[in-house]
């Protein structure tokens, strides 16, 4: 005796048959859409992997337009810093001379016996740090920088 029974008519084995090709049809189905919908996906991935790609090259050249104006603009603060120093030394030299020659002219006029109307020098000169109205902060964006 066997174990596996064998269909008692063949058309019930027709309709088994049909079954399995419907379930087959509807598995194979399945895997065409899964198919197509991991090629979409894939697709989607390599289009946004390109975009990123394109972003960051864009971003790596403003950087590198950024870095070029920020040593431009370091270069003319050093320039103007180095001037400025120039010509805070002359002006400390030239406040020093004219002091000298208003007490050289006062010494004279002591001399002689005459009287010389020497105007006093105001602190702003001799002291240039001091200035006369307070310094405001300069505001400053990011924006600023965009040219």
């Amino acid at each position: 005796m066997s174990s596996v029974q064998q269909p008692a008519s063949s058309g019930s084995s027709s309709d088994l048959d049909q079954r399995y090709a419907m379930y087959d049809e509807k598995k194979r189905k399945r895997m065409i859409s899964n198919r197509e919908s991991a090629r979409r996906s894939r697709m989607r991935k390599q289009q946004h992997v390109e975009e990123l790609c394109s972003q960051r090259t864009l971003l790596e050249n403003e950087q590198s337009i950024s870095k070029q104006q920020i040593e431009t603009l370091s270069d003319g603060l050093a320039r103007l810093s180095a001037e400025n120093d120039v010509l805070r030394a002359q002006y400390a030299e030239l406040a020093d001379r004219l002091q000298s020659m208003n007490s050289l002219l006062l010494l004279v006029a002591e001399v002689n016996g005459t009287v010389v109307d020497i105007p006093e020098i105001p602190d702003v000169l001799l002291e240039p740090w001091q200035l006369p109205c307070p310094t405001l902060p300069i505001a400053a964006s990011a924006d600023m920088l965009q040219f």
